[in-house]
This record gives C-alpha cells, structure tokens and sequence, in this order.
C-alpha cells in the first residue's frame, strides 16, 4: 500500500517544526501536512504511529565509496546494491555512486554496473555518479592512488560521458592543472556540479576556476592547500565566492569541531553539505581493507593507509548528523545541510523537504539519532 498516514511525529519543516504531527503520503508524494491527531478512518491508507520521535526529509549522500564491505568499484551489480541498502538502514534516501582514480576500464565498469542497477535498487535511489579523479594533482592525492592521477583529458572524458551519459551528476578535479579550466568549461556545458579538491590551486587560480564554472569543494579542507595568511588558496577563495558550497566530513576526525562552525557561519546551512566519504568499512568496524589500489587498515573506526594518510571515512550520515549537532550546530541547520542543501546542489527539485507535493522520503530518528525506519517513495525499506 502506498498511501500512508504518519501520525504522533515530529515533523521538521524547512522553517519551523510541528510537534505531535501529521503527515498523509499518497502515491508516494506528501499530500498534506497537519496538527490534527485524530483523523477520520480511511482503509486506502495505512497508518503508522511515528510514536512521538522526529520525522526528517530523506538524507542525501553526494560521496561515498562503498559500504558493508562493499566497494562500488567492483564493477558489480551486487556492490552497488549492497551500498544501496546500507545508505537505506543509515537514513540516506538518495546518493551519487563515487568513483576514485583508477584505470579506464575499472571506471567504465563501475559505471555499467551503477546504470544496471537504477530503477531497481533495493534501498536508497541511485541520484547519478560523482567522479572523483582521476584529474588530481599529486601533491595534495590523500589517499588516490598516483599511478593513476592524471592530467585533464577532454577527449577522454568524453568518452566517460558516451557511456555514463546524464548519470554523471558531480565531477571533483584539480582545477589548476594543464587542461583544468578547458575541462570545466565542458562540465559545464553538460550540467554537472563541478567540485575542487585534491588540489594545489592557488587563490588566483581557484578564483579563476570558480569564475570558469566550479561551484563546489569536496570534502573541504582534506586535500587542498591549507590557508595561510599569505597564501589563502583555494578554501578561502571558496569562502569568498557566494555560489561556492562545501562538502564537510563530520566524523571527528577529518575537521575540528572549530572549523566546521567556521563553515556554518560563513556559508550557512545553504552552502554546505554532510557527506559520509564512505569506503566498505563503514557498517563493518575495525580491519583490513583494499580501497584504490591501496592496502588501508581501520582501527578505532579510522581508515588510514599504512603511513598514516587518512584513507575516506567510516561515519555513516545520520552519525554526521549527530556530530554535526553535538559540535554546536542546530538540529534543523544539520538537516538542511544533510538533505535540503544537497538535493539542490543536484537539482533534485522534489527531494530533501517535507513539503506538500515532494516525494514521500523521510527517516524516522530516535533521540539517539538512530533510525527507527527509512522511507523512500512512501515505501518503507
């Protein structure tokens, strides 16, 4: 049954929050939202007592890697699905299936495989494929691994494109290396989110890419030419730049407590977004991995390479949600961040709020932040 009546829940709203709640869904869209508790019986909807906890709009993952022992390099069909789930039972409703630098023809069958897979997955929808890499500067690669970092190919990202076509909805690059400004000129062109990081870029030169086109920082501060007084880079010409967003790793580990509020407050809850920058250990706990080509060893729930580079993150989405809150954040600026901020960044224009006439995506959270159940098209998964 797809029409659903979610009642007793605290429901929040993009400006304001509704206790003690109503909610009717009906086929699969928000048909209307109310205080009245007690309404008529109607045996076309099924009614779900939300039992006095927190009805949030559906999360939205723009990077992440893998999950539950799973990596989406694989090139299979089960790894895509197996992350699908797991974003589900984490409370992400949508999510863009993130590559790392690899060779051509690994992408090409991650990229097959992602394209098998939407319009059938089992739990969170496939929203497109962020690529990240493999034009990243090698100086500041984290854990990419530089045998196959590359310079801005035009020719060759066209070819990703004849395969990928629209499903390419985010690209990550270093902007200052031969070739970047060309590249962003055709990502542009195609309608893709085109993000910095992985990169060297000076100020001048990331004021010149985000001039060009770039309107994005992925997991901002990790990767990237630090800030100093005489050398700002590229995260304070991000800062300056109004139409720029900020991904953010909260996971206590990837930024300080500090600087997250720092990216609230210049860019607000509008311009920065939560990601998980997951790899399959997330779901899994501490061991042994292989993620990018590279051995990775989990301990603590921190992914490291074997001289200490952090290797992506364990953090699941409704964790950065409590982590964002715990460091000082609002409730209802962490859920912008975590479900409005990037269903706009991705022009998914009927996701990411309760509103009437969106798309009946929700998690019910606990105190606790867990998630008691996902919904995602007025189906329960």
């Amino acid at each position: 049954m797809n029409n659903k009546i979610i009642h007793h829940v605290n429901v929040l709203l993009p400006h304001q929050i509704l206790s003690s709640a109503t909610v009717r869904v009906t086929d699969g869209k928000i048909e209307r939202i109310e205080t009245q508790e007690t309404l008529p019986f109607d045996e076309e909807y099924e009614r779900i007592d939300g039992k006095g906890m927190w009805l949030i709009p559906g999360m939205i993952d723009v990077h992440i890697h893998g999950a539950n022992g799973y990596d989406m390099m694989d090139g299979t069909e089960e790894s895509i699905q197996e992350v699908s789930l797991t974003c589900a039972a984490t409370g992400c409703t949508s999510f863009l299936a993130t590559t790392v630098s690899s060779t051509m023809d690994d992408l090409l069958n991650m990229i097959r495989s992602v394209k098998s897979v939407v319009g059938r997955e089992r739990g969170a929808k496939i929203a497109g494929i962020h690529l990240e890499g493999p034009y990243l500067n090698p100086r500041r690669k984290g854990m990419q691994n530089e045998k196959y970092l590359r310079h801005p190919d035009l020719d060759e990202m066209k070819l990703i494109f004849r395969e990928a076509g629209s499903l390419i909805k985010m690209v990550t690059i270093a902007p200052e290396l031969p070739g970047g400004l060309e590249l962003i000129s055709y990502l542009k062109e195609q309608g893709v989110v085109i993000a910095a990081a992985h990169s060297d870029a000076t100020y001048e030169e990331a004021k010149e890419a985000f001039g060009a086109g770039a309107s994005h920082v992925t997991h901002c501060f990790n990767g990237m030419r630090p800030i100093h007084h005489r050398d700002p880079g590229l995260i304070v010409a991000a800062f300056e730049e109004p139409h720029v967003s900020l991904q953010a790793i909260v996971d206590e580990v990837h930024l300080h407590p500090a600087i997250i509020r720092l990216m609230h407050r210049i860019k607000g809850p509008e311009g920065m977004v939560l990601i998980t920058d997951a790899l399959q250990a997330m779901g899994m706990g501490d061991g042994e991995y292989w993620f990018g080509g590279h051995h990775v060893t989990v301990s603590d729930g921190i992914a490291r390479l074997s001289d200490g580079t952090l290797a992506s993150s364990t953090v699941t989405m409704n964790e950065a949600l409590r982590l964002t809150v715990e460091n000082g954040i609002s409730f209802t600026d962490a859920v912008q961040m975590a479900s409005t901020s990037p269903a706009r960044i991705l022009d998914l224009s009927h996701k990411g709020k309760i509103e009437v006439g969106y798309d009946a995506d929700f998690v019910l959270l606990n105190e606790k932040y867990e998630v008691l159940w996902t919904m995602i098209g007025g189906q329960q998964v």
